[in-house]
């Protein structure tokens, strides 16, 4: 017991408190992940048809939604090669109430309210590149240092 205590006690010191909370992380209920899935189909269309600039691809890949329903965290991620992708999610931001509004249109009889809506760009393909670059520059790293063993070997 006394060791478990000892480990717990360096553990807490090195780890965030935000990390610690005695609160379980728990996924979304099933009723969350069909809104999810709903809100998913419905704003991809709304933001292809209305917000979708000519020459840029915008792909809704994640929803969110809380246990209450009240708020949906749309993760976004925008192909437009040679464009900077600041202005379209300004404009997206810039009208996220018409985008709730279109939304509501096509989903007001599946709920009885429109959760909130909170867009973030999406970075797992930037994440997924970097963790590749870092596995390669790994590789590239042991291969040298054997290529350097092999011509050290009689």
């Amino acid at each position: 017991m006394r060791c478990v205590e000892l480990f717990e006690g360096a553990f807490r010191a090195f780890v965030p408190r935000v990390l610690l909370s005695t609160r379980p992380i728990q996924a979304m209920s099933i009723r969350t992940e069909r809104l999810a899935a709903q809100l998913r189909t419905d704003l991809a269309d709304v933001l292809r048809e209305h917000y979708q600039p000519p020459g840029a691809f915008v792909s809704v890949t994640r929803v969110v939604v809380t246990a209450d329903l009240s708020l949906a965290k749309v993760y976004l991620s925008v192909y437009a090669p040679g464009r900077e992708l600041t202005p379209i999610f300004e404009r997206i931001d810039q009208h996220q109430d018409d985008i709730r509004h279109q939304l509501a249109a096509r989903i007001r009889h599946q709920v009885r309210r429109i959760p909130d809506l909170m867009f973030f760009m999406d970075d797992t393909a930037e994440y997924a590149d970097r963790m590749e670059e870092l596995f390669r520059k790994v590789s590239d790293d042991r291969e040298e240092k054997g290529e350097e063993k092999g011509d050290n070997a009689p």
